[in-house]
Formats: structure tokens, sequence, C-alpha cells
């Protein structure tokens, strides 16, 4: 049996009244995806426990088998996982956004991505931050984009941090982390300013008209965590497929290979076809492959309907269409899309109410046909929640959905 995971990262959301009432989901055009809930199954999954945050991190965690209240410590160290950076015992991993800060007194959080910075142009920050401020105790790392790595070895995990995508358009003066600890990672911050403000990166890029990356956001905090890889569990061979650190790290604890694609950045200009075309690769020698993209849940976050619409559709036609072709010669195989959180345009950040899922199987015995769509309200009137959701992997890989 081949397993395809196939996750748009952020997918589900609200009915807008922009919308007739419709979420995104709703009214993008989704034929691949309907097809695999008309034909197969449909439901909701919970992926975020309750008193934890919603976040990719705790949801996908879910959607990976693993219960976020018994292994989640932290975003910083499993994006460290990914970027090859060891972790020794006491070690705290934040990921470290480039962002802009506006307003009279910058403290206003302009935006939590610095742009949408390029990741050459941040690896030049970066790579200058570690030299004018990089120590024995502190370590940046550069990474994709806007998202990088602050090791503070020995340091302190406690602290109460704010993620930056949460704050857009707010003030962070009541956000800056607290608790123990919370003046050296200030001083940090403060520090890095001055070497931001100068920066030939951030001097070209305002005169091209972009946004700079004035400040570093350092958030996520935590120690390394001890997961049992799921290739262990299940006894199966697989890889993940992502231009984002957080999930490639995910698949490093969980036993995963970290398959790279040329042109996959983390946001709607990324290769769709090239990911879905690796997958079907790996999956003529592994026996499971999980392709995750990042773009509709880049639009719910910058708060743009039609960007979120074009996203969720790119995602369809061009992976889960992909995939779906594909798979034809690779039988037996279950096929699974779902989006592990919602990110509402209306909150431009994320929320904890169940997604919908869909899965079809080339068993047909597996599949229950009832001729519907994929949609968060055709996963409402499905009846099926999975809750807990990290019960989902387990069910996907033995075909004990219906149960």
């Amino acid at each position: 049996m081949k397993y395809a995971i196939l996750l748009g990262d952020g997918m589900a959301d609200r009915p807008l009244a922009e919308l007739g009432g419709k979420t995104p989901l709703e009214a993008a055009r989704t034929p691949n995806m309907d097809r695999i809930a008309g034909t197969g199954l449909i439901g909701l999954v919970d992926t975020i426990p309750e008193g934890l945050k919603p976040g990719s991190d705790v949801a996908n965690l879910s959607v990976l088998g693993y219960d976020p209240r018994r292994v989640y410590s932290g975003r910083g160290p499993l994006e460290a996982a990914n970027m090859g950076v060891r972790l020794e015992s006491g070690d705290v991993a934040f990921r470290c956004n480039l962002v802009t800060l506006g307003g009279d007194r910058l403290d206003v959080m302009d935006s939590y991505s610095a742009g949408h910075i390029g990741t050459d142009e941040a690896a030049q920050i970066i790579a200058d931050l570690q030299r004018s401020l990089g120590s024995r105790e502190f370590q940046f790392h550069p990474g994709i984009s806007y998202r990088h790595l602050l090791v503070w070895k020995g340091g302190k995990s406690s602290l109460v941090t704010t993620p930056p995508h949460d704050i857009t358009g707010q003030s962070t003066m009541s956000c800056l982390p607290k608790g123990e600890g919370e003046q050296a990672i200030l001083h940090l911050m403060r520090d890095a300013a001055p070497i931001l403000k100068d920066h030939p990166v951030n001097r070209q890029r305002i005169a091209d008209g972009k946004k700079p990356a004035n400040a570093i956001w350092p958030w996520g905090q935590g120690l390394a965590p001890r997961l049992v890889p799921l290739t262990e569990t299940y006894g199966i061979r697989g890889g993940m497929i992502s231009a984002v650190d957080l999930l490639n790290g995910m698949g490093v604890y969980a036993g995963l290979k970290v398959i790279r694609v040329e042109g996959a950045t983390g946001f709607t200009d990324t290769n769709y076809i090239g990911k879905a075309q690796k997958a079907i690769e790996s999956l003529e020698e592994m026996d499971f492959v999980f392709v995750h993209v990042e773009a509709p849940d880049e639009m719910g976050h910058a708060g743009d309907i039609n960007g979120k619409i074009k996203a969720i559709e790119d995602f369809d036609e061009k992976v889960v269409g992909t995939v779906l072709k594909g798979l034809e010669g690779l039988r037996p195989y279950r096929v699974m899309v779902l989006s592990d959180h919602p990110t509402p345009i209306v909150l431009r950040t994320h929320s904890a109410e169940p997604s919908p899922f869909a899965v079809l199987s080339s068993e047909s015995g597996e599949n229950s046909g009832r001729g519907t769509v994929y949609s968060e309200a055709e996963g409402s009137r499905s009846g099926l929640l999975l809750s807990p959701g990290h019960h989902l992997m387990e069910r996907f890989i033995l075909g004990r959905l219906h149960a």
C-alpha cells in the first residue's frame, strides 16, 4: 500500500460576506479534492488540543500521529532539526523572524515576514547578526525567507513569547518576551536594531520600495523533544516534502527523509508541480509521502481573499491533481487531503476549530462514495469528527476511518 498526505496549510476558513457566505475553500474551484471527498470519505479532524495555542507546530504534530500534549516543547527545536543544528541538553531553540516594525516609535508589527524577504537577502542579514552578536551563548542560524533560528546555549525555555503573525498591525509593547531570562532576549533584540537599520540589504530594500527587516522577533522556543519515529511505529519508509523548516524538522524526528524540491519557496510562487512530481517519484521507492504547501496559510495571514482562493486552486490543480494521476500507476494506495488548522481571513491568524479532511482509497470497499464536495460544511455534515486529532494517522494507515 502507498500512502500520500497532501496538506494545504491554513486552507480552512470561515464564511465571508464578501463571498456570499462561502468560505474561500467553498468559493475555489477544487475538482480534485472534490473527487476525493465525493468518491472516498470526508470528515473533520480536531488537531489543536484544548489549552494549546493553534498553530502549524501543534496541528502538524497531531496530523503526524503525535499527541502534542505529551511531546510538544516548542517550534524552535523542530526547525533546528531540519537545519542540522544539534541541540545539547539545556539548549533552547527559538524561531527568529526577521520582521518590519512601523509607527513613530517602531513599536507596531507592520510585517511578520519583513515583506516576505528573499532567502538570499535574509542570509546576508543573519550572517552579519551572527558576526556582530553571536557568542558562545547565542547563535544565529539562517533559514528560508523570514524564518530563522536563534539558539540560546543553556538558556531559559519558560519565557512567554508571542508569534508575530498574531499581532499584525498591533502594538508590540505588551507582546515582548516575558519571564525568566527576558532581559537577555530583550537586550539581544535591542542590539540587533542598529545593525539592521544600517544594513546594506535594508537600504536597498527601502530604495526599491520594499519593507526593511528592521527587527528580530524570537518566539516559539523550546528544548529538543523526544518522538518515536512513525517509520518505526508502522514499519514504513517515507518522505517529507515542504519548503518550511518546521515541517521538515518534524519529518526528521518522525524518521522521514526530507526531500528537497527546487523552487519550493513556502509562498504563493512555490513549485507546486515540482512538489507533486517529486512525491510520485518518491513513492516508487517509499511507502509514504507527506506533501505540505504553505501558500494558503500565508494568504490567510495577509487577509487576501482572492490570493487564498488562488492558492487553494493551485494546490488542487497542481499538487492534488498531479498526485492523483500518478497514484494510478502505484496501486494500491490511500491519499488524504486536509488543512492542518483554519487561518481565517477575518482573524489573519490561526484558529482552533476542527478542519476538513478527505480520504480516497484505490480499494473501493474503503470508500463511502456519498458524492459530496470538499469543504468545511460538508466535513461537519458528515458526522465524522476525529478528536483528538492525533488518532487520524493510525486510522489512515490501518484503513479504519469508518470505525
